[in-house]
């Protein structure tokens, strides 16, 4: 994966943000994660399993829409 971007409707504020990062950062091959509270999605970059990507976001305690 190059880049994917994950609609995660409970992202609300700030330390929805840096919960967020803080997971999907410990995932392997991670160069970018942006978080955007307005649009509700994270956006990863770098040499990444999205399954891998997902579960960092569920472990935060956030819900990925499908």
């Amino acid at each position: 994966m190059d880049s994917a971007t994950f609609l995660v409707p409970g992202v609300s504020c700030g330390h929805c943000v840096n919960a967020i990062t803080a997971e999907v950062w410990q995932v392997t091959g991670v160069d970018t994660v942006a978080v955007s509270i307005d649009a509700k999605t994270v956006t990863v970059t770098g040499d990444v399993d999205i399954a891998a990507v997902e579960a960092a976001i569920v472990e935060a305690g956030y819900e990925v829409a499908r």
